[in-house]
């Protein structure tokens, strides 16, 4: 059952009789792993707002760095997991990524419970936690292998719009199992207030944090062998042939994440400063993107035999200049949602929470806000409402054509990212900064649904830009590259944060979905472009 030798879905009649059966059960089975791992990729933004509540001995910079760390590694283990599928079959590929994501979750539960855990071991943990981000790759490579190209659109807007509801699933359950003693252990005590599901909870109530980490087990065990039971490796010629058994599967699939260990670490430990267990060299987070991204491709292909030929002819995709086209399109929808996701928690505490008062003619930012909006409250329903319409955009695609989708949300974003930036600047220079929460967040959630569609929308246009054989990993490299928004949108904002101009990050932001206009005109909707409204 679990290899398929012949597989031609671009034929009707296998499709209907047999095809389709398999690739919905696939699908099904993939959604609730890659949910599983969007959760753990990002729970460090839910969690990191507790721990300030708590008490922890940490600055609020130093809390934002579990993000970046997370959010970095994340991405750098994509480029690895877009070519898992063609190499160990997708069966063999998301039971093994969707096991390793225990280690994290367990690793976090245990270090929650002592509060005098060092900054060291919860960086640990959030580089771990970016088994969850690189999952997406090989899990949409996955799925696009599945279907024929006509129906890609709404099949992939399913597979990445209820697997990135891992993010809202995560920001509901994560503060819900932190108020009773789910797992048992001696709970915390908040020093601030702190907002869940149910509104705001008084200074000194108790939170069993660590079940933040430790509720993931119980979908990961379940998810693991009903996985391994129900899905399959495709073993035809234009998939993966060549994939061997599970056991020599997980140790390609160790050996190439390693790699993206190795260089995003290396990375990490270029750009962050002392303080936080860095070099203190100050590599510009510019620099560091490109050195991890090109470092990591070119240690692939020192890996021998089979796996090198292998890949040889997947970076094909390299020579196709609608792959690097894609990529930044699809950087600033997915790349957007996902930072936003990261940061969005943090960004409304820090913000809200806090009276921006002067002080001797200097201005400050540590006076608590009684009135401010509870960040754990409100945080969710941007992810929510992102990953609900992406499969919306995915159909809107198939109907109308994805590049003319994307078009009309990128000219969203522009606006609603500039209406963001003037709110959050009256808000961070006002000693009541709750008075612009509404505005704020209404404008939020817009930037919300827009990323969602326009990211819906271009899985349509990479299914019918490239052949099926580099649609896949095609899909993989994109999805690659826009993650390390969740790097680089938490510490932009952290970055303008401490500069006191927050606003300044998301006026860039609009800068770059201005460019990505013109891109995506002039590649896809101009008269006489090579793909017409792909």
């Amino acid at each position: 059952m679990s290899d398929i030798k012949e597989w031609d879905v671009e034929d009707p009649k296998f499709w209907e009789s047999k095809g389709k059966k398999i690739a919905t059960r696939n699908l099904w089975l993939s959604i609730p792993s890659l949910l599983c791992g969007f959760a753990v990729w990002l729970y460090w933004g839910i969690i990191t707002v507790q721990m300030l509540n708590l008490g922890f001995p940490f600055a609020k910079s130093e809390l934002f760095t579990l993000m970046a760390i997370s959010g970095l590694t994340g991405a750098t283990l994509r480029i690895p997991s877009s070519f898992f599928i063609r190499l160990c079959g997708g069966r063999n590929t998301i039971v093994f990524t969707t096991a390793l994501l225990m280690l994290p979750a367990i690793g976090t539960g245990i270090a929650l419970q002592d509060m005098n855990t060092p900054l060291w071991v919860f960086q640990g943990l959030a580089l771990l936690s970016g088994f969850g981000g690189g999952n997406f790759a090989s899990s949409m490579s996955n799925i696009s292998f599945f279907y024929p190209k006509k129906q890609q659109g709404l099949a992939l807007g399913l597979n990445a719009g209820l697997g990135n509801f891992g993010v809202t699933t995560m920001q509901i359950l994560v503060p819900l199992v932190m108020t009773f003693g789910l797992f048992g252990g001696e709970p915390m005590q908040l020093v601030n207030t702190s907002g869940t599901l149910i509104g705001k909870i008084p200074a000194g109530s108790d939170a069993w944090i660590f079940n933040a980490g430790y509720v993931w087990l119980l979908f990961l065990i379940p998810l693991a062998i009903v996985s391994w039971l129900g899905m399959n490796n495709i073993r035809a010629s234009h998939v993966s042939p060549d994939a061997p058994n599970a056991v020599v599967s997980f140790g390609i699939i160790t050996v190439m994440l390693l790699i993206g260990f190795i260089t995003a670490t290396t990375g990490l430990w270029l750009m962050l400063p002392e303080s936080v267990n860095g070099s203190g060299f100050g590599v510009p987070k510019e620099m560091v993107l490109v050195g991890v991204v090109g470092a990591t491709v070119m240690l692939l292909k020192f890996l021998p035999g089979k796996i090198r030929t292998n890949l040889e002819h997947q970076y094909k995709i390299f020579n196709n200049p609608h792959t690097w086209v894609m990529s930044i399109i699809y950087t600033m929808t997915f790349g957007s949602f996902i930072g936003f996701a990261a940061a969005f928690p943090l960004s409304i505490k820090v913000i809200f929470g806090y009276q921006h008062i002067m002080v001797d003619g200097v201005m400050t930012h540590d006076t608590i806000n009684s009135n401010g909006p509870s960040a754990l409250m409100y945080a969710w329903m941007g992810a929510f409402i992102g990953a609900l319409i992406r499969p919306i955009g995915g159909w809107m695609a198939d109907k109308m054509g994805g590049a003319k989708v994307t078009q009309y949300c990128s000219i969203v974003m522009v606006a609603s990212a500039l209406g963001v930036a003037y709110f959050m600047k009256a808000a961070y220079q006002s000693p009541n900064p709750e008075q612009y929460f509404v505005a704020f967040f209404i404008l939020f959630l817009i930037l919300f649904a827009a990323t969602g569609i326009g990211n819906g929308s271009t899985f349509r246009t990479i299914s019918m830009v490239f052949d099926k054989e580099q649609a896949g990993p095609v899909l993989g490299w994109t999805s690659a590259v826009a993650a390390y928004g969740a790097f680089y949108i938490p510490k932009v904002l952290g970055e303008q944060i401490k500069l006191t101009t927050p606003e300044n990050a998301l006026i860039g932001f609009a800068i770059f979905y201005a460019v990505c206009i013109g891109i995506n005109w002039w590649f896809y909707l101009r008269k006489g472009a090579e793909h017409d409204n792909p």
